[in-house]
């Protein structure tokens, strides 16, 4: 009886793996996004850098995460991380405009890395950047809710995927950038 359940736990386990053939017929760093200001951030311009990819939101029962992302971005961005920030209203939960968002995450936060502008990160009108992360990773690098993180590796592949729940000073992801730098 237990090899049948144990053989049942692995099917079940295989079943909701999402990885997908990661083929990576473009990187990360081949791709551009629009900062909060409007000028276009050239994403390999992060080259040979750690990327902590965040889609974020100003109403969100995680918008708090917005002070360990910027304590994450001070401990390590001179060790070569660099926490991008991508608001998106994909689940109704941000502010209507970037000027808004921008002022938002300054007076309540004082964040100063590198945020885009208002960005959709699932579904058809994804943002090419989020297409190409499930392309590569599976679903689990598709947002399932604001706060959702995509690490990204030196080499522009996406290293590992992080829940909302996954707070950005964890030990679960703190030890792996401190791995990959």
């Amino acid at each position: 009886m237990k090899k049948i359940i144990f053989c049942i736990i692995v099917i079940i386990m295989f079943l909701f793996k999402s990885s997908a053939i990661a083929n990576y017929d473009k990187i990360f760093f081949d791709f551009k996004i629009e900062s909060n200001s409007g000028e276009i951030i050239e994403l390999n311009k992060f080259r040979n850098k750690i990327i902590l990819v965040v889609n974020t939101a100003s109403y969100c029962g995680f918008t708090n995460q917005y002070d360990d992302m910027q304590k994450l971005w001070e401990n390590y961005k001179d060790k070569g991380l660099i926490v991008l920030g991508v608001p998106s209203n994909s689940f109704n939960q941000e502010k209507d405009n970037n000027k808004e968002i921008k002022e938002f995450c300054e007076v309540n936060f004082n964040i100063n890395f590198p945020i885009t502008t208002i960005t959709k990160v699932k579904g058809e009108y994804a943002h090419e950047l989020f297409k190409w992360a499930e392309k590569n990773h599976g679903k689990s690098a598709v947002p399932k809710w604001n706060f959702h993180k995509i690490l990204i590796n030196k080499s522009g592949k996406v290293e590992e995927t992080y829940s909302s729940f996954t707070n950005p000073l964890s030990e679960k992801i703190t030890s792996k950038i401190e791995s990959l730098l």
